[in-house]
């Protein structure tokens, strides 16, 4: 095969080869490149080849001719470089990541006559490496607890109370309105306790009917119904060693309740079309959004059974009684959605977040939720302004008074904070230890956010 030939078949080879490939000479100048190159810088050939390499403006060059003063760069001192992660420019002047491979070459006589490098997009990596970041600074975020936000008196009191009782084996309900997250109490009890590495199970009470109902609740044997074709644990056994949680309870029909009130007293369940017990160690936690005592003056709901789950009652506010925590709960879903949807949407006007703060959630904190993901689809520009705020929110809310136009992004939340740390160390003349029990979080954090900050003692 002649020499024109096989550097044809050469060529071919690394253009098809899928990371960028360059080659220069000893003063770093361009003799060749691939396709994969021209695709990753946005320099085509006749563009590059013949121009100093320095015009990608690679992070690691950059820094090797600035310490020591090389017209190149430090490989050629080393000969090879191995997986190097590093940032070049591309033609349009993005940034893209890559990891480069390097080694000089020599001609037969061993001298240097320039360098190959190859170069792989990593951009992508990158980007998901700082959502993975993202993702774990709001769960280790100072104003979060078991996944609920909030720093406002109310939801401190609410963290307080699923911290005691999650240390007791006593039955809990959970009182609150639709969307307020009595399921998130249930859980961060769960996981808080002694019983969080065993089964957590859930059953909505008011979506079965009755006879569904105590099938799912305890089981059935085989025969003891039409389909009941073989013998089934019911959630009872599921949660054995574990909690169980008792959703809409309020929905719970009588029978149900009695049979409920031996499972609690005697700790045993007879599955349906049986009467064997079976004992069963599940420690109950309910939850629902009806005045059970005005269910037991209608004659719908046994006062003994309310009298058993009731043991360690948490009332979960409405969101509306804690407004403060409004920006917070903002901040979150903004970034979880932004993540989500991938648009490059920058922040919440001031403007919006002011409706936000004035409107009643009769939905509470599942409908914040869904106002942000209607602001997502209905926002096409860089920041969500009211206009891109469901209609009701809109009708209900008055209009804001004048001010200056803003993004509510990372910094201000920042400014929240350092507001309200001042605030702290105001009414405690100073005293960490003092201010961080106000704040709900450690000392540790306190001391943290003064240095951040640069809070004067």
């Amino acid at each position: 095969m002649e020499q024109q030939e096989l550097d044809y078949y050469w060529k071919t080879v690394v253009d098809t080869i899928q990371d960028g490939v360059m080659i220069v000479d000893t003063d770093g100048t361009v003799v060749s490149v691939n396709r994969a190159f021209e695709e990753i810088t946005g320099y085509t050939a006749e563009e590059i080849v013949g121009r100093s390499c320095s015009v990608l403006s690679c992070s690691t060059c950059q820094f090797a001719r600035a310490s020591k003063g090389c017209h190149f760069c430090l490989m050629f001192e080393k000969g090879v470089l191995r997986k190097q992660r590093c940032a070049v420019i591309r033609k349009d002047g993005r940034t893209v990541h890559i990891v480069k491979n390097a080694s000089i070459i020599r001609d037969r006589d061993g001298v240097t006559t320039g360098a190959v490098e190859t170069m792989t997009d990593i951009t992508d990596l990158i980007e998901k490496e700082t959502q993975i970041e993202t993702f774990r600074r709001e769960l280790n975020a100072e104003d979060r607890f078991h996944g609920m936000i909030g720093t406002s008196p109310a939801m401190k009191r609410v963290f307080e109370l699923i911290a005691n009782a999650a240390q007791s084996d006593a039955p809990v309900i959970v009182f609150g309105e639709s969307g307020t997250g009595k399921e998130l109490v249930a859980q961060a009890i769960h996981e808080a306790g002694k019983r969080g590495k065993n089964p957590f199970v859930k059953v909505n009470c008011a979506a079965l009917n009755e006879s569904l109902l105590e099938s799912e609740l305890f089981g059935h044997v085989k025969g003891s119904f039409t389909g009941a074709v073989r013998d089934r644990k019911g959630r009872f056994e599921a949660a054995h060693g574990g909690d169980i949680f008792l959703d809409e309870i309020g929905d719970l029909p009588m029978s149900t309740q009695v049979k409920l009130l031996r499972v609690i007293e005697e700790k045993v369940i007879e599955r349906v079309g049986d009467h064997r017990p079976v004992t069963v160690d599940v420690r109950i936690i309910s939850a629902t959004n009806r005045d059970l005592q005005e269910r037991i003056t209608e004659g719908a709901f046994r006062e003994d059974f309310y009298y058993r789950i009731n043991v360690i009652p948490i009332s979960v506010p409405a969101l509306r009684e804690r407004i403060e925590d409004i920006p917070l709960l903002a901040q979150s879903f903004f970034r979880r959605i932004r993540l989500k949807s991938g648009k490059a949407i920058q922040g919440i006007s001031e403007e919006a977040l002011e409706r936000l703060t004035s409107y009643s959630w009769p939905g509470n904190v599942r409908e914040l939720k869904s106002a942000f993901e209607y602001a997502f689809v209905a926002c096409s520009g860089k920041s969500i302004g009211p206009e891109h705020l469901p209609p009701a929110v809109l009708r209900q809310a008055p209009p804001p008074a004048a001010s200056p136009k803003g993004d509510i992004v990372s910094e201000d939340m920042d400014t929240v904070k350092k507001r309200r740390l001042e605030d702290a160390l105001r009414r405690t003349g100073g005293n960490r230890s003092a201010a961080a029990r106000i704040l709900g979080i450690s000392r540790t954090s306190v001391w943290n956010q003064i240095k951040r900050y640069g809070i004067a003692p």
